[in-house]
């Protein structure tokens, strides 16, 4: 499936480019609605294709391996020969379809599936690009809907082809520049009824759940036709609002186990996920009262941006595109944890463009993102010569982004000091017989860094976090000088963990006497880094970590990312 969809990209983009074009053409004729496209709602969209299809890896035991073990177990009947035939391969497709159908609608009226679904339905545009935008969390539960497939013995193979014909045709329909076809949105799943599927019209809503045929809908009465007097509003009535990929994926989960949470009855936590979407327990609608859609006040989300952000958020985004199609393609080679630590590198990479888009991150923090993920995923793959320039590389980039966001702030020096030294640190951890040098580097960045917590709050102001954070040092020193620490080294870490465990504790009390988000961004920075070097040293002195320098890299860069956007943000606000 990996080679098919990277040797398709080319058509599919080709495609989007074609539709951009003839819109701005007729934009430019005075159509103004024919402009469909907008760069970050584009980015976004095709940023969740990428991820659907590479995070596939985690799923593919529900897509590929349930669906096998049924056919080769259960069966009722197996004759692959006829199933391989034109016209065994003909039905085969047309049961696929119907069983697409009654997937396709229970996602939408069933809060469970729709959750895994809603991803496809969130943007506010209606293009080719939009027919990319797809969960991430669907084969969680879509799988059984094709069970009886497996049941009256479809081979795997013969259910692959068709599964990949009836997704690839349903790509064109996504399109505003073709109208009505006559006799063909008659039978068949076209723009026209596929505008009807997309829309949050109340007339339009719940309709032509047909992947190809549209005949089903007419069959089981959820065909509505669209009227050029009602034209089609797009989205989702609980909006978005976001291009956050991994919160596109999330919104609709974190909303349902919220309202599971809170409410009283059992019986109502259980239907929370098994009635319509939008449904609500009572007592959890009067408690927590959600505005109520209307059509009418329906504002797009469009934040916006430079062109020189738009510039390097495009640039980054060709460059993962890039990225995710190679992983794509040497996928099945992979093997597991490699091909998982390269989707996270990339999602990590889409996350930050993403963000940029939506002026969350500057250009240098969400190039500080593509290069610690870049160098995290070297190290973990065993790429040395990838991880030797990107390792340094991601801390030079962050400190350009500190330095950018810093200027006038509050113990700037000490920020700037901080950063210099942990990279002064990665360079020497890097080299042979150099751990102790970087490890005294690390420990100066970290009193720098104490020193910096301290410019605006009082001196270990919660005896709460001192005493949890000196606790877990204690405890990390005792296991390990119990387990392997080298005498002439209990000196220097002990010393070490005591600062660091410091440093987390005045990170806390800062947190609590400002008691806003941005110090609280900074007391996880502290923890994330307590972690890491809790991690790099039970790699090095206990017994080594299976793939320690994704945990151990990944848990650093998030530590110095966290600490640098909360002080940056304090300097701002």
């Amino acid at each position: 499936m990996g080679y098919i969809i990277v040797l398709a990209s080319p058509v599919f983009f080709g495609l989007i480019l074609i539709e951009w074009l003839w819109g701005r053409r007729l934009a430019k004729h005075g159509q103004t609605s024919a402009q469909t496209y907008r760069l970050d709602d584009a980015i976004s969209s095709i940023s969740l294709g990428i991820l659907s299809q590479i995070s596939a890896v985690f799923t593919r035991v529900l897509r590929i391996g349930i669906y096998t073990l049924v056919f080769e177990h259960v069966a009722l009947i197996r004759d692959d020969a006829w199933w391989s035939t034109w016209y065994g391969a003909f039905v085969a497709l047309v049961l696929y379809d119907f069983c697409y159908y009654w997937f396709h609608r229970a996602s939408h009226e069933v809060a469970l599936f729709w959750a895994g679904h809603a991803v496809h339905h969130q943007s506010q545009h209606y293009n080719l690009s939009t027919a990319l935008r797809q969960s991430s969390a669907g084969a969680l539960t879509s799988w059984v809907f094709y069970v009886p497939m497996a049941l009256l013995g479809v081979p795997p193979v013969v259910f692959g082809i068709v599964a990949l014909i009836d997704l690839l045709y349903q790509y064109w329909v996504h399109t505003e520049h073709i109208g009505h076809l006559g006799w063909f949105d008659r039978w068949f799943c076209s723009p026209s009824n596929h505008r009807v599927h997309h829309a949050v019209n109340d007339k339009y809503l719940d309709r032509n759940y047909g992947g190809i045929w549209v005949v089903w809908d007419r069959l089981f009465a959820s065909f509505e036709e669209e009227d050029p007097q009602t034209p089609c509003v797009y989205g989702t009535r609980k909006a978005l609002n976001s291009w956050d990929p991994l919160w596109a994926n999330l919104q609709m989960y974190t909303s349902m186990f919220h309202d599971c949470w809170y409410a009283k009855r059992w019986r109502d936590k259980l239907m929370v996920f098994l009635r319509h979407p939008g449904w609500r327990p009572e007592d959890v609608a009067q408690r927590f009262p959600a505005k109520r859609f209307q059509i009418h006040n329906f504002p797009a989300f469009q934040p916006v941006q430079t062109p020189a952000v738009q510039c390097w958020g495009a640039a980054w985004f060709v460059v993962l595109l890039s990225c995710a199609s190679a992983v794509l393609w040497f996928m099945d080679g992979m093997v597991w944890a490699e091909a998982a630590t390269c989707v996270l590198g990339v999602t990590a990479g889409l996350w930050a463009v993403n963000a940029l888009m939506q002026n969350r991150l500057s250009p240098a923090m969400c190039a500080f993102v593509q290069a610690a993920a870049l160098a995290t995923t070297a190290n973990a793959c065993g790429w040395s010569e990838v991880y030797l320039w990107a390792k340094p590389l991601a801390l030079l980039v962050l400190v350009l982004a500190a330095w950018q966001s810093s200027a006038g702030m509050l113990g700037r020096k000490w920020l700037m000091l901080a950063l210099c030294l942990s990279w002064l640190g990665d360079v020497l951890l890097m080299g042979e017989g150099l751990f102790v040098p970087g490890l005294v580097a690390f420990l100066l960045a970290h009193l720098s860094y104490l020193q910096l917590f301290r410019q605006d709050a009082p001196w270990l102001l919660s005896r709460l976090a001192l005493a949890v954070c000196l606790s877990a040092a204690a405890v990390i020193f005792v296991g390990l000088d119990q387990n392997g620490l080298p005498r002439e080294l209990r000196v220097p870490v002990a010393a070490y963990v005591w600062v660091i465990a410091t440093m987390a504790a005045q990170a806390w009390g800062r947190a609590k006497h400002l008691f806003s988000a941005a110090s609280l961004w900074v007391a996880w920075g502290s923890v994330s880094f307590m972690l890491s070097d809790t991690l790099l040293a039970l790699d090095k002195f206990v017994s080594p970590l299976p793939y320690a320098g994704l945990w151990v890299l990944a848990t650093y860069y998030l530590a110095q990312g966290l600490i640098v956007r909360g002080i940056s943000n304090r300097a701002h606000g």
